[in-house]
């Protein structure tokens, strides 16, 4: 890719602030996507970044060492908002906040008091609110707000700040302002060439251990760099060490992963659902079996899923009908309470429960968005979080359900503090209206911060339900989950299973999604048994145009894609060639 995205010839008359920009001093009801005017002056915006910022109390050179991006679930200090535009729905959830941490309020000096009486003569206390008088242009924290890094897994906390993707300077000096608030907290900034990096808080989401997720987007607003060079800042900067890019999906404006996906835990992936064929529906299970058959889980497991409903609008009206674009996935994680968006009864029952089952223990609070989401976001767009500047650090994988009755369950976790692990328990029962009994952990694995315990054997049709507790040298306590003990992991004591393989020779080749495709598409296909098969696409007449897969395939399940974006439009052949026989489908590409 050329380097020349911030050389853009300027004009003879020199240019400042476009009118846009200027209009945002007086009108701050700004969307999340690009409002009228802001496309055509983001050059000059990028161009402006290029200034040196020695005088402004930034760094823009990367921070060193071993770095770690906090996850969403993670314990923090404080929730930040800006209290402009949807002030209601900013009520709303600062009354939700309070109770779990402090809440800071971007807001001009002539407000707060107006902001304060809001509050109050809705009975929300302000013993946790706290105000930051800084400049602003919108709304959308997530977007333009602090990322939380911690170098040594736990230590030195900092916060990285990328290039606002939209031209609102005012925003995108916020996080400077909150991390002066909060004890100084330095702040490193991709804003300077080589690392200058335009990014949204949007489009990313960190399974706390070096793993991310966007859409590309990512790769689309950030032209003067290629994908290496994005992938070493997102490392440099943060620790991202396995950056994962999926398309961007034809009707989500903004193409902000948030509003279809959201990580609950290091394995599990809570992922939006359209009726079959609806809006971005084709492209989302692409993009999903894209992941789950490309990557796994930090533990080198399959990542799990989780589905929820994509409802249509409060006028029945999906995206592809010019619908708004509703989503649950929308919410944020405030230490042991999750806020998401509710837009009518209908959908919103079936969401609580789906994210109450997914996360026990949790306070699950829903507030109404039906006005936000006309603007192309909701709860976690409007939200942003400091993490703590100690945290314990405790990750689990859940134990799976097991046939085993005999010996016990070993319980392996990473526990981290910065002053070192004094205790570590391992909690279990097999009823939670009964106490929870306390097992012992040790220190298995020093280098690793590995400690190991075990819940005794259990007989055939038991539920196990257990949480973990760590008390570091210097005496901070933390269980995970975060809410335990009414938040527990789950096991099942099953009894013995007989497998009964019925035809080994069967061949599903199911319909290949999207269809029509501009893109990553997915080709399922499940065989009975392992055979020797290859996967091709051909022209209309048959002439073979390229070879998806040529070898062993697998018994079972299995996911292959083909990427149709340098395809001419028109209809091709999907061939699958198994020992069993010959299976064709077409496949439309535009």
């Amino acid at each position: 890719m050329t380097k020349n995205y911030f050389r853009i010839a300027l004009t003879a008359t020199a240019f400042t602030l476009s009118a846009a920009l200027i209009a945002q001093e007086t009108s701050t009801i700004l969307p999340a996507g690009f409002a009228p005017g802001e496309k055509e002056q983001f050059g000059d915006y990028l161009r402006n970044q290029q200034q040196p910022l020695s005088t402004q109390g930034v760094i823009t050179t990367p921070p060193g060492g071993n770095l770690r991006t906090m996850a969403e679930w993670e314990e923090i200090q404080a929730l930040t908002i800006t209290w402009t535009s949807y002030t209601t729905t900013l009520r709303e959830i600062v009354r939700h906040a309070v109770a779990e941490t402090k809440v800071y309020i971007i807001a001009a000096a002539s407000d707060t008091t107006s902001i304060k009486n809001t509050l109050t003569s809705n009975s929300i206390p302000l013993t946790n609110v706290r105000f930051i008088v800084a400049p602003y242009n919108s709304v959308w924290m997530r977007d333009y707000g602090q990322n939380t890094v911690y170098k040594n897994d736990v230590d030195s906390l900092m916060i990285v700040d990328w290039i606002y993707n939209r031209p609102r300077p005012k925003d995108d000096t916020v996080p400077r302002r909150i991390a002066a608030k909060l004890s100084n907290i330095p702040v490193y900034e991709t804003s300077q060439a080589p690392y200058d990096l335009v990014h949204t808080g949007g489009n990313f989401m960190s399974d706390g251990f070096g793993t991310a997720f966007s859409s590309e987007l990512v790769v689309d607003e950030n032209q003067n760099h290629t994908l290496a060079e994005i992938d070493t800042t997102m490392r440099r900067f943060m620790g991202i060490n396995r950056y994962i890019k999926m398309p961007t999906l034809p009707y989500d404006g903004i193409h902000h992963i948030d509003m279809h996906m959201k990580l609950l835990d290091e394995q599990t992936l809570l992922v939006g659902q359209y009726p079959v064929g609806v809006a971005d529906g084709p492209q989302i299970e692409a993009n999903l079996q894209y992941v789950l058959s490309n990557f796994n889980s930090k533990w080198g497991t399959p990542y799990k899923v989780i589905r929820i409903p994509q409802p249509p609008d409060q006028f029945g009206d999906y995206p592809d009908q010019n619908g708004s674009y509703c989503t649950y996935s929308n919410a944020v994680f405030v230490n042991k309470t999750v806020i998401l968006p509710l837009y009518y009864q209908q959908y919103d029952t079936t969401a609580l429960r789906i994210w109450q089952e997914s996360l026990p223990g949790y306070k699950i609070r829903g507030i109404n968005c039906n006005s936000i989401i006309q603007a192309s976001g909701a709860i976690h767009c409007i939200t942003h979080s400091v993490g703590v500047t100690d945290p314990l650090l405790i990750s689990h994988q859940n134990l799976p359900n097991t046939t085993n009755t005999v010996t016990p369950y070993q319980v392996d976790a990473f526990i981290k503090h910065r002053s070192g692990i004094q205790t570590a328990t391992l909690y279990y029962t097999t009823d939670t209206s009964q106490p929870y009994l306390s097992v012992p952990m040790t220190l298995t694995n020093v280098s690793g911060n590995i400690w190991t315990g075990f819940i005794p054997a259990q007989p055939a049709g038991t539920s196990v339900f257990y949480y973990i507790e760590g008390t570091s040298v210097s005496g901070k306590t933390q269980v995970r989950p975060m809410p335990a003990p009414l938040g527990y992991w789950k096991f099942d004591v099953l009894g013995s299973l007989n497998v009964n393989s019925a035809d080994a020779q069967a061949v599903s080749f199911k319909p290949a999604y999207p269809n029509p495709s501009h893109g990553i598409t997915c080709i399922p296909v499940t065989l009975g048994k392992m055979q020797k098969g290859s996967l091709r696409v051909t022209d209309m007449l048959g002439k073979e145009l390229g070879v998806i897969f040529d070898g062993e395939m697998p018994a079972g399940d299995k996911n292959y894609f083909i990427n149709t974006l340098g395809m001419e439009a028109g209809v091709y052949h999907l061939v699958l060639q198994t020992e069993s026989g010959r299976t064709v489908q077409q496949l439309m590409v535009h």
